[in-house]
């Protein structure tokens, strides 16, 4: 198992000491040398669970708040780090996730075909995702491109519904 002291520590300073920082790489969660991606995407439930008790428009709300929260505190942190989009940061995962959930009932099932089918193509990366990606930088361009894998994830979701 490798421990957050092998990391580099300016990218432990940022992510653990900085309040930007501990948000962009999701409360430690963006730290794993395995998967940071998928850790932070699953760093995002149990928030999950608090933002749908909330009434539908004051989800979307806090959705909204949080994407534009994310914009800023992705750019701080990458430029912290001088980096384009530092595998860390996992906000704009967490972010996506929720998004990716919004229209699915708190039932485990859907919660995982969600997880599965954001992460598939947040990696994969599918056009336009890729596109979004490599079109857009700083903060915007980090958010840009999950919210748009969220996309994929919650057409073919509402198709499953659809038929089930």
């Amino acid at each position: 198992m490798i421990s957050l002291l092998d990391q580099d520590p300016e990218v432990r300073r940022v992510a653990l000491r900085t309040p930007a920082g501990v948000m962009a790489f999701g409360f430690g969660s963006g730290l794993s040398r395995f998967a940071p991606g998928t850790m932070g995407t699953l760093a995002a439930i149990p928030f999950a669970l608090l933002l749908k008790s909330l009434p539908v428009l004051a989800f979307w709300l806090a959705l909204a708040g949080l994407f534009l929260a994310g914009v800023r505190i992705c750019d701080v942190s990458s430029r912290r780090l001088g980096q384009h989009d530092p595998g860390g940061i996992v906000w704009d995962e967490m972010v996506a996730y929720w998004l990716t959930i919004a229209f699915l009932p708190v039932a485990w099932p859907w919660w995982l075909a969600a997880f599965v089918l954001f992460r598939f193509f947040d990696i994969l990366k599918p056009w336009p995702i890729r596109w979004v990606e490599n079109r857009f930088s700083g903060g915007l361009g980090i958010m840009l491109d999950d919210i748009v894998a969220a996309l994929y994830a919650m057409v073919i979701l509402a198709v499953l519904a659809r038929f089930i």
